[in-house]
């Protein structure tokens, strides 16, 4: 008689602390000219507003928020902003802070509008994230996308976050001009390098009226196709997960002002399921085919079970090549899997 063994792992991505964040945007501000990928609008549902009338509104939407919540300063170039419209902003927020109602706090600027004096009057503040619009470490990339400023500058920003004390949050687009998957596998080793707290991925989509659109249409430019998008996003997720990064935002949400601007890329409304999917199943074929023994059975959790399978079932086959097919598969309530392998 075959004898069995019992392996239980769990999933690789790190658990998060839960937390209501409330986002607000400030389109454009402080922003020192658009790159060729960039339609805030779209993207964000709103339009570009002056600091003077943003103020209210933030006061206005932290009043009847609740606590408690983090609170996160998307859209622009928060540090391009001048210094006394930033420290408003952070004053209005700094009062939530005290009352118990916010509990985090977090901004987003371009690399080359970091320094140490910012970062240090930023954390004095009570700032605890910086996000940096980082999109490539690549310059040539860089210059082909209008950024103005190169790799180095994207590296030494990073490093300065985090020796300012500051949680580093980067923000990576692959898919710009030029970037293939050779560079974009080079970004996430480049990334997890510098030890971020937290990444978004957002692969590029072109958008009308914008300098990517207007190369687009001349065959200049070329998005990446879905399946590859979701190839290289499914492998560089389980990348930043076994290093324990949060990686908490894949894709562009679908705004109706993007969807209706949206000329070509990568889109789909599943797309982060489609990443995270692909990323579990590549997990799952590590950890199975370095155990070895034919699997007899598998316990999977069931949080998990929009994942496992893969949309459209496109984890299926693969799967079905390690054993695991719908009979020897079982949702229960476990946060771990566990898998019965016959030696």
């Amino acid at each position: 008689m075959a004898r069995t063994r019992t392996l239980r792992f769990p999933h690789p991505e790190p658990r998060a602390e839960k937390m209501r964040l409330v986002p607000f945007f400030l389109p454009f501000a402080g922003c020192p000219g658009r790159c060729v990928f960039c339609d805030q609008r779209a993207q964000t549902g709103q339009a570009a507003a002056a600091p003077d009338a943003a103020l209210p509104e933030l006061e206005s939407r932290l009043s009847g928020a609740g606590g408690p919540f983090g609170l996160g300063f998307f859209g622009g170039t928060f540090t391009g902003l001048p210094v006394p419209w930033q420290d408003r902003f952070l004053e209005t927020a700094a009062r939530f802070r005290r009352a118990g109602d916010l509990v985090h706090l977090r901004v987003s600027t371009r690399p080359d509008r970091v320094d140490m004096e910012t970062l240090n009057r930023l954390r004095g503040h009570g700032v605890d994230m910086v996000e940096l619009g980082v999109q490539t470490f690549d310059s040539g990339v860089l210059e082909r996308s209008g950024r103005g400023y190169g790799g180095e500058v994207a590296m030494r920003a990073c490093a300065m976050v985090r020796e300012g004390g500051l949680e580093l949050g980067i923000q990576l687009l692959p898919g710009l001009p030029s970037h293939d998957a050779a560079l974009w596998r080079e970004d996430v080793e480049r990334a997890l390098s510098l030890r971020p707290d937290a990444v978004r991925i957002y692969p590029c989509v072109v958008m009308a009226g914008t300098g990517l659109a207007d190369m687009h249409a001349v065959g200049a430019y070329a998005p990446w196709s879905l399946d590859e998008a979701v190839a290289e996003c499914g492998h560089a997720l389980l990348r930043f997960w076994e290093r324990g990064v949060h990686v908490i935002r894949l894709g562009l949400a679908g705004e109706p002002d993007m969807l209706a601007r949206l000329v070509a890329g990568p889109w789909h409304p599943a797309f982060g399921n489609m990443a995270r999917s692909l990323a579990l199943r590549l997990f799952l074929e590590q950890r199975l085919l370095s155990a070895g023994g034919r699997l007899v059975r598998i316990s999977v959790p069931a949080r998990l079970s929009g994942e496992f399978w893969g949309h459209g079932r496109a984890n299926a086959p693969a799967l079905a090549g390690l054993g695991i097919v719908k009979d020897r598969v079982t949702f229960w309530p476990e946060p771990e899997f566990e898998a019965e392998l016959e030696e």
